[in-house]
C-alpha cells in the first residue's frame, strides 16, 4: 500500500489511540440503551458534588469516559485525535497519560471547589442535611432550584482532559498556525488559545440560562495543564517540526 492510501489512524500513538477506543466503547451504551444509559450508568459513573447522594469516589476517574450526546463526543475526539498524537510525540506516552488523567481529575475537582462555593453562598456551609430528601431544598427559597441543580445534574465528558491537552499543546507549539471553522485565515495557537479560555471563563461566570456546560470544569483542566508544562519543564523536542 502506498503512502497516499494510508489509513489517516495509522500514525496515532498508542495513548491516544486507546482513549479514543474506550470513550466509543463507553459511549455504545448511549446509543443501544438510551434510557437504561441515562437511568442508571450515568449516576453510577457520572462526576456529581461531593455531598450529592449520587457522589462516589471513582466518578473523579469514570466521568470522563462519558458524553451527554453525539456532538459532546464528536467535539471531544476530534480534538484528541488532532492534538492528542502531537503532544505525546512530543512528551513521550508516559507523561501524556499523566497529562490527561490529571487535567481530567482537576478539571472535576475544580468544578466541585465552585460548587461548594456557591453552597456556601446559599446554605452558609459547603453541605445540606439529607440532601437525598426533596424537601432539604424547600427551606432555600428560590435559591432551591440552584442547589437542586448543583446536588442532582452530573457532569460527564472528556472536556477537562482535553483543555488540559489543549493548553500543554499551545505552550509547546505556540507558532503553530491553525484554522478554526469559520475563519478564513490560520491563526496561531498562542493566540486562539488563551481567548478560548477566556471565552469559557466569561459563560462560566455569566451563567447563562439553559447552559448546562461545566465551564469550570473547562478552566480546571487547562490550569492544571499549564501548572503541570511549569512543573514539568516541558518543551518541543529541538528536533520536531
Amino acid at each position: 500500500m502506498n503512502g497516499y492510501n494510508q489509513s489517516p489512524f495509522a500514525n496515532l500513538t498508542p495513548v491516544v489511540k486507546n482513549l479514543l477506543i474506550i470513550n466509543i466503547i463507553c459511549f455504545l451504551p448511549f446509543v443501544l440503551f438510551g434510557q437504561f444509559y441515562e437511568a442508571k450508568i450515568v449516576p453510577l459513573l457520572g462526576g456529581f458534588y461531593f455531598n450529592s447522594p449520587y457522589f462516589k469516589l471513582w466518578q473523579i476517574i469514570t466521568y470522563m469516559f462519558l458524553h451527554g450526546g453525539w456532538g459532546h463526543i464528536f467535539f471531544n475526539m476530534f480534538a484528541l485525535f488532532s492534538f492528542g498524537p502531537i503532544v505525546e510525540y512530543a512528551i513521550g506516552s508516559k507523561k501524556f497519560f499523566n497529562l490527561y488523567f490529571l487535567c481530567g481529575i482537576g478539571a472535576i475537582l475544580f468544578q466541585i471547589a465552585v460548587q461548594a462555593i456557591e453552597v456556601h453562598g446559599i446554605t452558609g456551609s459547603f453541605t445540606i442535611a439529607h440532601p437525598s430528601l426533596q424537601s432539604s431544598y424547600a427551606e432555600y427559597g428560590e435559591n432551591a432550584e440552584k442547589l437542586i441543580d448543583i446536588y442532582a445534574t452530573p457532569i460527564v465528558g472528556a472536556s477537562g482532559a482535553i483543555f488540559g491537552l489543549l493548553i500543554a499543546f499551545g505552550m509547546l507549539f505556540p507558532n503553530l498556525e491553525l484554522m478554526i471553522l469559520f475563519i478564513p485565515v490560520p491563526i496561531k495557537a498562542k493566540y486562539i488559545i488563551p481567548v478560548y479560555v477566556v471565552i469559557e471563563l466569561f459563560l462560566g461566570v455569566k451563567q447563562f440560562s439553559g447552559d448546562s456546560v461545566a465551564h469550570f470544569a473547562h478552566l480546571g483542566g487547562a490550569l492544571i495543564g499549564f501548572l503541570l508544562v511549569k512543573i514539568w519543564r516541558l518543551q518541543r523536542p529541538n528536533n520536531f517540526y
